[in-house]
């Protein structure tokens, strides 16, 4: 870099002269640059309106032939299992808990139940508790053995 001043034409407001600088006047035809550019807008509209019309022409062959699918089985809610269906899946009316607690209550009163079950045998139910503290004080009954089967003498 200098620091001498350099003399330039463009302050006296000439044309700038410089002995190693030069250019040529037609190194660039804007010309052909400007009809390319013209017939590149032109294929771009031509492609456009070429695109439109396929598009339009597929979306009325596709109105033609499109048949709608039959009615969906949404309006009847969820489709449903089949049977049996396991407690707490759609469908099941029931709360499991809530059927838990129902056969828990129905198992203790079936145990704490006192009746006859045949009373012309003479068979009766007693509650658990009951049949229990029996047993601890009588014991279980015991059945006879079987007879032994006689052996044949020789």
């Amino acid at each position: 870099m200098s620091t001498e001043e350099h003399k330039s034409a463009a302050a006296d407001g000439g044309v700038p002269e410089n002995a190693d600088v030069s250019f040529e006047a037609r190194d660039v035809a804007s010309t052909s640059i400007l009809k390319f550019m013209a017939t590149l807008g032109v294929g771009i509209v031509l492609s456009y309106f070429l695109v439109l019309g396929v598009y339009r022409s597929l979306t009325n062959l596709w109105n033609s032939r499109y048949v709608p699918p039959p009615p969906s089985r949404t309006d009847k809610g969820a489709p449903m299992p089949p049977e049996p269906r396991l407690q707490g899946m759609p469908g099941h009316l029931l709360d499991p808990q809530h059927d838990w607690r129902d056969k828990v209550k129905e198992d203790t009163d079936a145990n704490n139940q006192l009746g006859w079950v045949d009373q012309q045998s003479g068979i009766a139910q007693i509650p658990v508790s009951d049949a229990m503290k029996l047993i601890v004080e009588k014991g279980l009954p015991t059945q006879p053995a079987a007879p032994a089967e006689k052996m044949k003498e020789k």
